[in-house]
């Protein structure tokens, strides 16, 4: 599989990873065998970059990578984790050294690792964004070897290229997909400038651009995908994109005709549109089996799309998703 350089922190990642959120809570049950079995057709499919956070499920998805990792000391890559919302808000005010100290050593422990490959403040304030001393702090986290690297995840567009600015913020995570388009516009291209990595997440809007969803579709009462529509446990931006259900089930079965148009199954194309963006390093699909982690990979292949179809992406977005979404994140 490609690989690509993220960003400032030199390491080399496949243009698709593997994000862990399903592994660990929110995404419905899926026990230790079945992760272990994502985690293996992943790396058996040239994936070298995983996404995790030491919320999900409590330090579940951490601890399950970790157990995959003994059990296969040969592979040779990259696990990115999160910190800070762990704290009663992600905000300035629980962005200290000692906090960051505590998470990241606990990551270290749940990961079984020294130095954590590069960590992520996840999703906080505007407020946190704006202190130098939050970035002086991560500063000396590097300094004393528990971190190789920092990185960013993002709700917003101004939150992106705030980070972008700041001289060692080696990566970016923002949601990035055919439905959600805005990052096109600013923040990719300032990146590259930068030479900052981008990893782009919830690149099948929560599974609406796999085109499998009907509006009858339902959910586990333990899926985010139930419980957080309105936003009520987290920003509802990262739960179908923020796209009003009904509407993003209309426009998925467009974009999969489009897909299949061109011989292409929806979820690979849906992944490809966004490697191909020219800033994008690696974008990361979930997967909750090994059918899904092997799919997923594969969009790598899927080769150069046809302009005739990325217009009419765009044009879909226009016409069907823009208004919902494009001046909120």
């Amino acid at each position: 599989m490609e690989q690509r350089i993220l960003g400032r922190s030199e390491r080399e990642v496949s243009v698709v990873g593997l994000g862990t959120w399903q592994l660990g809570a929110d995404w419905g049950d899926v026990d230790e065998l079945a992760a272990l079995d994502v985690l293996d057709a992943a790396a058996e499919r040239g994936v070298t970059f995983f996404d995790t956070a030491d919320v999900y499920g409590d330090g579940r998805s951490e601890q399950r990578i970790a157990s995959w990792r003994r059990a296969n000391p040969s592979w040779n890559g990259t696990v990115a984790t999160k910190m800070i919302r762990r704290a009663p808000a992600p905000s300035l005010r629980y962005a200290s050294i000692e906090n960051f100290r505590d998470w990241t050593d606990r990551s270290r422990r749940n990961l079984d690792v020294d130095t954590l490959d590069l960590v992520q403040l996840h999703c906080p304030s505007d407020d946190v964004f704006a202190s130098d001393s939050v970035f002086d702090d991560l500063d000396i986290l590097v300094d004393e070897g528990a971190v190789a690297a920092y990185g960013v995840s993002v709700e917003t567009e101004a939150q992106a290229l705030s980070a972008i600015a700041r001289p060692h913020v080696a990566s970016v995570q923002i949601i990035v997909n055919a439905f959600r388009q805005k990052p096109l516009e600013r923040v990719l291209p300032a990146a590259k400038k930068a030479g900052v990595g981008i990893i782009a997440r919830v690149p099948l809007a929560s599974g609406l651009l796999s085109g499998r969803f009907t509006a009858d579709t339902t959910f586990a009462p333990n899926d985010h995908r139930s419980f957080n529509r309105d936003g009520s446990a987290f920003d509802v931006g990262e739960t179908f994109a923020g796209v009003d259900y009904a509407t993003g089930v209309e426009a998925a079965a467009e974009f999969s005709a489009l897909a299949r148009d061109i011989g292409i199954e929806p979820a690979q194309a849906a992944l490809a549109w966004v490697i191909q963006q020219p800033g994008v390093t690696t974008v990361i699909p979930g997967a909750r089996n090994e059918q899904q982690a092997h799919s997923n990979a594969m969009a790598a292949k899927v080769g150069q799309l046809p302009e005739s179809f990325v217009t009419a992406v765009r044009g879909l977005y226009d016409d069907k998703i823009r208004p919902g979404v494009h001046h909120r994140w």
